[in-house]
This record gives C-alpha cells, structure tokens and sequence, in this order.
C-alpha cells in the first residue's frame, strides 16, 4: 500500500475540504491555518451555517471559499450545502473538518489511504478504535455504543464511532449526499450511515486522535447531547425503514 503521504498527494487536486461552521470566529482561523499546513494547496470551502459573529469574515480573511446560509440549518444542511457545491464544481472527494479544532487536518492522509486500501466509498475517522484518548461517558457513551451496534449490522463492519463528523467521502458518496442527506441534528452522521449503507455504499474506519475543542463553546451542553442522542436512536428505526436508495453511476 502507498503511503498517506502519497495517496493524499494523488488525490488532493480532485478533493474538497468542506467547513460546517456556527459561531465559530474564536477556532475557526487556527483550523484553517492547520489545514494550510498539513493539505497545502487543497481547495476549502467554510458553510457559515446561519452565524451571527464573525465566521464568514474570518473564513474570508484566511482565504477559503465560504457558503453563507441565510439562517441555521444544522451541521447536516451546512454539509449537504458543501456537497452540492462539491459536485457542482466537479471535485471526486470531500472531507469534512469541524470548524472548532477537534478534528486533526494531518490525519487526513491516513483517511485517504485507508479509502484506497479498501475501495470503500466512506472513510469515518474514528474516535474509539483503539487511537488517542478521547472518550465519552454516561448515556452518552451508552447510546453511542448502541449506534454502534446497530450500525455495524447494516454496514456489515465493525464501526466502533458512528457519530463522528470526521470523514472521507469517495465519488459515489458524494453524488447520494448530495441529493439526500440529513438535516437533523446527528443525522448527518448516524442517518447519513444508513443511507449510505443502504445504498450498498462501502463503509470503513480509521483511527483517528481527537482533541479538545479549540475555542468557543459547543452548540449542546453533555446532557443535551445525551437527550440527542437517545432521540437519534428512535430516527434511527425509522431510517431503516426509509426505501433504498439507488446509487448513481
């Protein structure tokens, strides 16, 4: 197999680096700044999701294409906005960073190599398997378990962090989740699966570290993710009764 290195200098000409960013002006430019460093030359587009502060300024002031929406959609609309702007300017790949400094841009090449390696078409950068110190506690944890589980039948893979936002998206993914891709809160992550699953899409993992949030604060306190998460758990019986849906060659 090729290295990280190599396989991402093969494919970051053809690859979107998509932002879904809410109020995110304090760790949003050290996250660009990060993404300049480690993917040099990689085109980036910030999806300012409804922000009442300076996020589209700051996006713009460190270089990067920015979406604007007129209010909050939610990271999953921010991220479907990314897509379509992806296939309409006829980029392959994306990848989503969060704009509040917990995913590591220099581990992007690790994605990409494991998406060659395996052909699949969705790479999930994974908190819990078996890389950094991140973890989760309570219900939280509990039902993030239990996705995870549920999960892995659909896919047919060990999938040990279905709520991770850290991911590589192939051609074929993103031509689905451009045209169908969840707006509810986690949605965009544990529905987007299914989906994907569904739609006989290749899911895979890779080990990722995560870090603590760079700046600002989140959008949920923990025990409001908690309800979330529970909540999720109840839509996610209802995806798994959504029709398939076909994938488009």
């Amino acid at each position: 197999m090729a290295s990280a290195e190599t396989a991402w200098h093969e494919l970051s000409w053809r690859t979107l680096v998509v932002v879904p960013a809410w109020n995110e002006e304090e760790a949003l430019p050290e996250v660009l700044s990060e993404i300049s460093e480690h993917l040099p030359g990689t085109d980036v587009v910030v999806v300012s999701d409804g922000s009442t502060d300076g996020t589209a300024d700051a996006a713009a002031a460190a270089g990067a294409t920015v979406i604007e929406l007129p209010f909050n959609l939610g990271v999953g609309g921010a991220m479907r906005a990314g897509f379509r702007y992806a296939t309409l300017h006829g980029y392959s790949h994306a990848v989503q960073i969060d704009a509040d400094g917990q995913h590591d841009p220099a581990e992007v090449p690790t994605l990409v190599a494991r998406m060659q390696e395996t052909g699949a078409d969705l790479v999930i950068g994974a908190r819990f398997a078996g890389t950094g110190t991140y973890a989760a506690h309570g219900p939280r944890r509990w039902a993030m378990r239990l996705l995870s589980v549920v999960i892995s039948r659909v896919a047919r893979v060990r999938l040990d962090d279905t709520t991770s936002g850290f991911k590589l998206i192939g051609p074929r993914a993103l031509a689905l989740f451009a045209r169908d891709y969840p707006a509810e809160y986690l949605g965009d992550t544990v529905e987007a699966l299914v989906i994907a699953a569904r739609a006989g899409l290749k899911i895979e993992q890779q080990p990722v570290s995560m870090r603590p949030r760079g700046g600002g604060r989140p959008s949920h306190n923990p025990l409001q993710s908690a309800i979330f998460l529970f909540r999720v758990i109840l839509a996610l019986v209802v995806a798994l009764f959504r029709p398939r849906e076909g994938v488009r060659e």
